[in-house]
């Protein structure tokens, strides 16, 4: 039988793919899944790995949710000695995001599974590179279940301004490039930067011309209204490229903001060298760009009716997204690799 452990997230993607492994006919094998507080939280994963010794058994395959912090070890090792498979899904890479671990620690770690599903050919890679040798496979996107469906596909009219979407954190401290952005665009820019979410540093936001402030919206109101012509997936402190520790992340990983945008049923613009960039370019949903200082160009070369394609494209991938095809193509693979 496969097996999950629902816990009580505060995670998008990660309560994604617990409705995904639900729908799929996985037995919930957690203590306290509805458990609310740090501290119920803790006891609800504590509980669940000294239970699952009782619930899991020979012939079972567990899926492992990864970052599971420290009993990710105790979870492999209780499947393996009661005869069961582990595959592990990547969200985060903890040597990149808090750096509490050393990438040789990591693989050490993650090792212990039996399979494990990473985000895409970049980060198969980066792990291949130090040291990991247990079979691993591609995920491709993370799926994006929001209730929520967009009420009508975006459009471009010939000679109006091209409105991009950025949603996300707006502090200055990850997000530099915000701040640095609207001085670097010529004053005929074709183009709009319109950003949601929460942090923006309003004494610097009140002098940009190019960049508009529209506040908070929650996620399923955004997928609803499907705002904007593009959804912008850009980190770090520069313009010129994906700069800084969250710059370098995207070299590897696939961000859920990708798969947001995507779900919305807009295309993306993204950085060239992002692991997801051949992602977009291949499913055609999407505009990759060395450096934000290249989109006005691309954009003003862009027609109406190639616009309205790549929103053609999107709506495939959206409707993928919605009804979990990564997740549970990837865990199919993973079952295949586990019975050869």
């Amino acid at each position: 039988m496969n097996l999950y452990l629902r816990l009580p997230f505060n995670n998008k993607a990660k309560n994604d793919i617990d409705d995904l492994m639900e729908a799929r006919g996985f037995r919930n094998v957690a203590v306290g899944s509805a458990w609310k507080g740090t501290v119920p939280r803790f006891f609800a994963k504590l509980l669940s790995v000294v239970m699952l010794v009782f619930r899991i058994h020979r012939g079972d395959v567990l899926l492992i949710q990864y970052p599971f912090k420290k009993y990710y070890p105790s979870l492999c090792r209780i499947a393996r000695m009661r005869g069961a498979k582990t595959v592990t899904l990547i969200h985060d890479l903890g040597c990149f995001r808090r750096k509490k671990l050393t990438v040789e620690g990591e693989v050490r770690k993650l090792s212990r599974t039996d399979v494990l599903i990473v985000h895409n050919e970049s980060m198969e890679r980066f792990l291949r590179d130090h040291g990991y040798k247990r079979p691993m496979l591609t995920l491709g996107i993370f799926d994006y279940t929001a209730p929520a469906e967009p009420l009508g596909v975006p459009h471009h009219e010939t000679g109006k301004a091209w409105d991009v979407v950025y949603a996300g954190g707006l502090a200055e401290r990850k997000n530099r490039f915000l701040y640095v952005l609207d001085e670097a665009l010529p004053a005929d820019c074709c183009w709009t930067l319109h950003i949601h979410g929460r942090g923006l540093d309003e004494t610097k936001a009140s002098a940009w011309t190019h960049i508009k402030s529209r506040g908070f919206i929650n996620s399923d109101d955004f997928v609803r209204q499907s705002i904007g012509h593009f959804g912008l997936v850009w980190d770090g402190s520069s313009i010129d490229e994906c700069a800084g520790d969250w710059g370098v992340y995207l070299k590897v990983n696939n961000p859920h903001k990708t798969s947001f945008y995507l779900r919305s049923g807009k295309p993306v613009i993204i950085w060239r060298e992002a692991a997801l960039a051949s992602f977009v370019e291949r499913e055609g949903v999407g505009i990759t760009v060395g450096s934000l200082r290249e989109l006005d160009e691309r954009l003003q070369k862009l027609t109406d009716e190639e616009y309205a394609q790549m929103v053609e494209r999107v709506q495939t991938v959206r409707q993928r997204l919605a009804t979990g095809y990564y997740f549970n193509d990837a865990f199919s693979r993973s079952l295949t690799l586990l019975n050869d």
